[in-house]
């Protein structure tokens, strides 16, 4: 697994992001038996940053806490089959990886919510990192029916790495 992780602004959140981000991550690919190796880019910004790429991205012009960019177009989500299609370009050809996506996160929103939630800022972190992680996955929770399958499995490899609420 190849992480690419960069901080370029926000506030220090006190502990080590990228190794925890990491950690989350490789969880999260066990978890849904992702069945290649995967190249991830990360992203930990302010709330100006998040709000010019929500903006730019999505028509959506206002911070948010967490936006997920995944390279694949799923039929069903967690179907990993449109990854073996011949035609798929998905892959790094230096690496062989396959391009999962992009994930963003502000750091002001992790503070933030830690705070109103009453948990740690390690949990809020390790739960924005697995929720992008299932939509680079192709879960979504646009309906209730999505939603309540995604909070499931976001449960359950929260239960696995041992974070708590």
């Amino acid at each position: 697994m190849t992480i690419e992780f960069e901080q370029e602004s926000g506030p220090d959140l006190g502990l080590d992001a990228e190794k925890l981000m990491s950690r989350v991550a490789l969880a999260a690919l066990d978890y849904a038996e992702f069945p290649f190796e995967a190249e991830i880019s990360m992203l930990i910004t302010d709330n100006d940053g998040i709000q010019e790429i929500n903006r730019e991205q999505r028509g959506i012009d206002a911070p948010t806490d967490v936006l997920s960019f995944p390279m694949m177009d799923y039929t069903a989500p967690g179907d990993f089959s449109v990854w073996e299609d011949d035609a798929c370009d998905a892959f790094n050809p230096d690496s062989g990886e396959a391009l999962l996506g992009d994930i963003v996160i502000s750091a002001d929103k992790v503070l933030s919510q830690a705070a109103e939630y009453g948990h740690s800022v390690e949990r809020e972190l390790a739960f924005l990192t697995a929720h992008s992680m299932f939509h680079l996955f192709g879960y979504d929770h646009m309906t209730d029916e999505e939603r309540v399958v995604m909070e499931a499995k976001q449960k359950e490899l929260m239960d696995i790495l041992g974070i708590a609420r």
